[in-house]
């Protein structure tokens, strides 16, 4: 499907992005340092209150274990820092423009980052971003005199094969409890999933990968998890979830190690589905056979797909929330953006409350996984505005949010 629409609204935002403004202190901050401590403040009326602007597209907030800085990644290839007092660190963490390919589509970039768990000691970081013609996942390292810089060359660790599209990248990365790199990526893009890749366990495209990165299996940069489903043969060792389309942005609950899945949808459903860690490895969560609850094979547009494959629910998990863009609730749905379970202390009734979005809608989604493995969903219309881009957390657990625009906002709550 065209997506002409976040084109025109990327553009706009990029063009607004201009310059390096500078926040003052957040209200919660600590004399002695910026978000090292907060007040906490009951209440669930959501606001959004701007930290500051970046130059370029912000597509994530994150920041090291521990650590009171905003680490804020760049589509157009760097990442840049806000400091403890919400001032814009003047030199970028560090640029990556030139390892970069950008043209054809809003979705090549600098995709992700992840801090490794141990951060504070080894200095590792990982970024995920497109080249022509591969997704790429890179090492990279700080600089040891400067906590603000990072040495300016990464190693390529892994790649995955984009040989037909420039779109549906995924870019996603995170670590999670276990310690292990999980990456998201897309099936490659073109309508309808045409290869055939999201289902095919050999492919490395349309998936969740769980990697160990202090590991290194023979021929590879980095370690396989014994317990990944395939790790013992019938598929590429490094897939842990098949059966995406473009995972822009997912999450684990910090506190649960529940995984929450935004899947941008074809002509028809966005999807939100939450798997506990007991149904992570092996999961297949439909595309392209399904597209939300719909089977490609009988919906209206066959998801775009000249021959669809056969409708059989056997092994699926299906979302447990959908936008249907035929639907009022889902009318203005275009990419799912989703976000991040709350666990910081400053809004303690937004605590287990996970925050998500649309890059059109201004609806903001407070959902929550009730013991049935379904969800209690609130929509908040208006709340999120559009042009959003990510939602995700700071070592405290504190939530912020970006837009198009060149805008961080920190997510607060009050009476």
């Amino acid at each position: 499907m065209s997506r002409r629409l976040i084109v025109m609204l990327v553009a706009a935002g990029a063009l607004a992005a201009c310059g390096d403004n500078r926040a003052g202190r957040p209200k919660d901050a600590n004399p002695d340092g910026g978000r090292a401590v907060c007040t906490p403040t009951r209440g669930s009326t959501i606001t959004l209150r701007p930290v500051g602007q970046v130059p370029g597209i912000p597509v994530l907030v994150t920041a090291p274990p521990a650590d009171p800085r905003l680490f804020v990644v760049i589509r157009e290839g760097t990442i840049r820092i806000f400091d403890e007092t919400d001032q814009l660190v003047r030199e970028p963490f560090i640029d990556l423009t030139p390892s970069i390919y950008l043209e054809g589509t809003v979705e090549l970039g600098l995709l992700g980052m992840a801090f490794h768990p141990q951060y504070a000691t080894n200095g590792q970081f990982f970024v995920f971003y497109t080249t022509q013609p591969h997704s790429v996942v890179a090492r990279c390292q700080v600089d040891p005199a400067d906590r603000n810089r990072a040495l300016p060359s990464c190693v390529p660790i892994l790649q995955a094969l984009h040989d037909t599209a420039h779109n549906h990248n995924g870019g996603m990365i995170e670590f999670g409890n276990d310690g292990y790199l999980y990456i998201g990526t897309g099936d490659g893009g073109g309508g309808g999933d045409p290869n055939r890749r999201s289902q095919n366990p050999d492919d490395l495209l349309g998936k969740i990968l769980r990697i160990d990165v202090d590991a290194r299996a023979p021929g590879l940069e980095y370690g396989i998890p014994p317990t990944n489903p395939y790790a013992g043969g019938g598929g590429r060792p490094e897939v842990f979830i098949r059966g995406l389309r473009n995972p822009w942005r997912w999450s684990f609950d910090r506190a649960t190690g529940d995984l929450w899945i935004g899947d941008v949808g074809q002509n028809r459903a966005e999807e939100m589905t939450v798997l506990r860690p007991a149904q992570q490895a092996g999961a297949n969560l439909g595309w392209s056979i399904y597209e939300g609850h719909g089977c490609c094979a009988t919906q209206e547009d066959r998801c775009v797909q000249t021959a669809s494959l056969p409708c059989d629910p056997a092994g699926i998990t299906f979302p447990q929330d959908v936008h249907d863009r035929m639907t009022s609730r889902g009318a203005r749905w275009y990419s799912i953006i989703a976000g991040q379970t709350y666990r910081g202390t400053c809004y303690p009734d937004l605590v287990g409350w996970h925050l998500f979005t649309d890059v059109e809608d201004t609806t903001l989604v407070k959902a929550r996984l009730r013991a049935d493995d379904t969800l209690e969903v609130t929509d908040l219309p208006g709340v999120a505005g559009t042009q959003t881009t990510s939602i995700h957390a700071d070592a405290r657990g504190e939530l912020y949010l970006t837009k198009t625009t060149g805008v961080v906002y920190h997510i607060e709550a009050g009476p």
